[in-house]
């Protein structure tokens, strides 16, 4: 018998990088030596002081039965800490802060709480296909904000149509910007909150890549925005700023009335965090400074190394002051043919940029989630085929 599929699926987009899989397999099966510089995943370690606050929490019998659908209090209560220490943001960990099971958790069931079918939703192509896809899923409508170069890949709030503001219930905002490495200042964040009040949109910024940052920037909250409590909250996720991305632990902070409808989604579908995981999230929001910094410095060396061999590649590109990815333009303009090609002549897999949506169409991205041996030799086979 045929199996009948929501006619919701047939919304999603093609899965882009099925060939570029086949043909990874292909040349692997001849013997070349794959270096896979696509993927975000962290591969440090999580810190030690996180994974000794998990061993002690394991032989705790209270985090054996089900946990707070809203997170335990006292992850609450370190969520909101550091809010206050990082950004001089006050939220109350009662009414204000949920814990969520990695931060996708939370942008995915957002559209659920928020959108009802037929309203449009604002988010920032090239983007996180999250965006997009749990749109499609609460029935709303995705129209996506173009990140151009020549605006530093930021939005412009103005280019939205007036028909489309009008109809728009919520808008996703991302920075540092994934996968563009981009940043916003705080100028940026009150046009975002101005655009907001003035459409009666609330907006849900996605910001994963909090830590990830170089040379002495240190990226702002939307929330620091005076006006953003009134129609905004932020995600957070210790998958990057910790290496946890296994653990799948992360925070939604901001408006109380946002926090409460993402939360109420949340107690419908899934169960919450594992308490000793939450345990260790208390653990890695208190990181200590030095660890903080041993991670960003090894980033910093891998960013450094890549900028570097790209531009003796002959592919000029600056060095991004947040993220671990490089989004660079490629030669031709065809991301797709780009890294197909890049592959099969070099064994270096790379992200072609028109899998984060029509307008990464003409770049490409690294992740920088390999040791300096690895991406040096990956420069090294980029410049050795130039």
């Amino acid at each position: 018998m045929g199996i009948k599929q929501a006619q919701r699926l047939t919304q999603l987009p093609p899965y882009l990088f099925a060939e570029l899989d086949r043909q990874r397999n292909e040349v692997a099966a001849r013997g070349v030596d794959i270096i896979d510089l696509g993927v975000g995943d962290p591969d440090l370690p999580t810190p030690a002081t996180v994974l000794a606050a998990a061993h002690a929490a394991l032989d705790d019998p209270a985090n054996h039965r089900y946990p707070s659908y809203q997170g335990m209090r006292a992850f609450r209560e370190a969520a909101a800490a550091f809010m206050q220490r990082r950004f001089n943001v006050a939220v109350n960990p009662e009414t204000q802060v949920c814990a969520l099971i990695g931060s996708k958790e939370g942008i995915a069931h957002a559209p659920l709480a928020l959108v009802d079918p037929g309203d449009a939703v604002l988010y920032p192509s090239p983007g996180y296909p999250v965006y997009r896809v749990s749109t499609i899923f609460a029935g709303g409508e995705p129209v996506p904000m173009p990140l151009r170069a020549d605006n530093d890949f930021l939005p412009d709030f103005d280019a939205v149509p007036s028909d489309v503001a009008a109809r728009a219930t919520a808008m996703f905002l991302n920075y540092p910007n994934n996968p563009t490495g981009a940043t916003a200042d705080p100028a940026f964040f009150r046009r975002a909150i101005d655009f907001a009040q003035k459409h009666d949109l609330v907006i849900l910024h996605d910001m994963a890549y909090s830590e990830i940052a170089f040379d002495g920037y240190r990226p702002p909250s939307i929330l620091e925005t005076p006006g953003a409590m009134e129609c905004a909250v932020e995600f957070h996720s210790l998958s990057k700023t910790a290496s946890m991305a296994g653990w799948r632990i992360g925070f939604v902070a901001g408006n109380a009335q946002l926090v409460a409808a993402i939360g109420k989604v949340k107690t419908n579908i899934d169960s919450g965090v594992f308490g000793a995981v939450q345990r260790a999230g208390i653990a890695a929001l208190n990181l200590d400074p030095a660890t903080q910094e041993e991670i960003i410095a090894t980033y910093r060396r891998r960013r450094d190394l890549v900028v570097d061999g790209l531009n003796a590649a002959g592919i000029a590109v600056n060095k991004p002051q947040a993220t671990f990815y490089i989004w660079f333009a490629v030669p031709g303009g065809d991301s797709a043919k780009f890294a197909s090609d890049l592959l099969q002549r070099t064994g270096v897999l790379v992200t072609p940029g028109v899998g984060f949506g029509p307008e990464g169409e003409g770049f490409a991205r690294i992740a920088l989630c390999r040791d300096e041996q690895r991406l040096t030799e990956a420069m090294a086979r980029l410049v050795q085929h130039k």
